[in-house]
């Protein structure tokens, strides 16, 4: 069996943002592609100045493969994809529309979702944004509409990534998008990604009884 790739992510989060880390992109695509890895954290306190070294923006995940150094889970997921001979086509025409997708997925999509997430636990205005993400919502709408999965017949990394944009229970709840939230369901009921999503509350729930021990001795 090949060496376990090590996955970084955080010790701790708080409850909201808990099977949304996005550690969880590379977890689940482990899972799906058979690839043995381990879990390694840095601390949540001081969490965008602690590990600058391995991630320039202070976030996570962070990838480690043999002397292979990876941050953005994007970029995570398309190595471990290929990594694994799974998730991403070999032939070149298929190939890039998976990339493609993943690209949508992370910015023409999620560039949306994620503001009008942080504006909304903020309480401000968001009339604006929240008009440009009901137009790209409809967009993905009718591309899902159409097909079972975005390229070709069968899951690839693309859905993984896109599914994972569009599940945060707020954009869910936003609307009235019957293909998308089939299509979420689908993606999500898994076995690779029910794991993957159990995998990382287990961990939270195991570093809440860490700081709790901590602050009581």
């Amino acid at each position: 069996m090949a060496d376990p790739v090590t996955i970084w992510t955080l010790d701790w989060v708080p409850e909201p943002p808990r099977g949304f880390v996005r550690d969880l992109r590379l977890r689940w695509t482990c899972e799906e592609a058979g690839l043995p890895y381990r879990i390694a954290t840095v601390p949540f306190d001081d969490r965008e100045t602690n590990h600058l070294d391995r991630q320039p923006f202070g976030q996570v995940p962070m990838l480690e493969d043999g002397d292979l150094r990876l941050f953005e889970s994007g970029a995570c997921v398309i190595h471990l994809a290929r990594k694994g001979g799974k998730l991403i086509p070999a032939d070149p025409k298929p190939e890039i529309e998976v990339l493609q997708w993943i690209m949508a997925a992370l910015n023409s999509i999620e560039m949306v979702t994620m503001p009008w997430v942080v504006l909304t636990w903020s309480d401000e205005e968001f009339a604006g944004i929240t008009g440009w993400l009901d137009k790209r919502l409809a967009q993905i709408e009718a591309v899902l509409a159409e097909r079972e999965w975005l390229v070709g017949d069968t899951f690839t990394a693309a859905d993984l990534i896109m599914a994972d944009v569009l599940r945060v229970d707020l954009v869910r709840k936003h609307g009235d998008r019957p293909a998308s939230e089939a299509y979420v369901r689908r993606v999500t009921d898994r076995p690779a990604f029910r794991k993957a999503h159990a995998d990382q509350l287990a961990h939270f729930a195991v570093a809440d009884v860490n700081r709790k021990e901590k602050s009581d001795g």
